[in-house]
């Protein structure tokens, strides 16, 4: 039976992000975006949003930055108004559960009015290449939940 290197395995799977992220970056920018990193997080006890921890990897001896959520913050100029969005880049494209409550709670209060999701997915032309496609998060979580709430009534 062959051993996993969980070790390695995170190494990859972190720099495969970090590469999925700047593709995004790019896609976004070639659309017309003014793309930036979101540097703060939502703080569920204050009811505020607030600057993002750093995170100190032992290891590398290296202090991260840019943890924040959502990954990247982008703005349109359309007329005389900026079009805001915010994106969360997932390979998968699922988020968990504390993220979904982050996103709500950017969209409930008007913070980010449109938030979408970046996810990894095969190019239907040619099965080789990855391409990127965007989910509305509303769309894919927060109707769902407004369909089961009806359901139960």
């Amino acid at each position: 039976m062959v051993e996993v290197d969980y070790k390695k395995q995170g190494k990859t799977n972190r720099l495969r992000g970090q590469i999925f992220e700047t593709r995004v970056r790019e896609d976004l920018e070639a659309k017309g975006w003014i793309v930036t990193k979101w540097m703060n997080t939502v703080d569920f006890e204050r009811d505020k949003v607030a600057p993002s921890k750093r995170k100190y990897n032992p290891f590398t001896k290296a202090l991260s930055i840019g943890t924040g959520f959502p990954d990247l913050l982008c703005f349109k100029k359309n007329g005389n108004l900026f079009e805001v969005l915010g994106v969360e880049v997932k390979t998968n494209g699922s988020l968990d559960k504390f993220e979904k409550g982050q996103c709500i709670w950017y969209l409930e209060k008007g913070i980010i009015p449109k938030i979408l999701i970046a996810r990894k997915k095969k190019d239907e032309d040619d099965s080789r290449k990855i391409a990127i496609h965007y989910e509305d998060f509303r769309e894919k979580y927060m109707e769902k939940k407004t369909k089961l709430d009806k359901k139960k009534k």
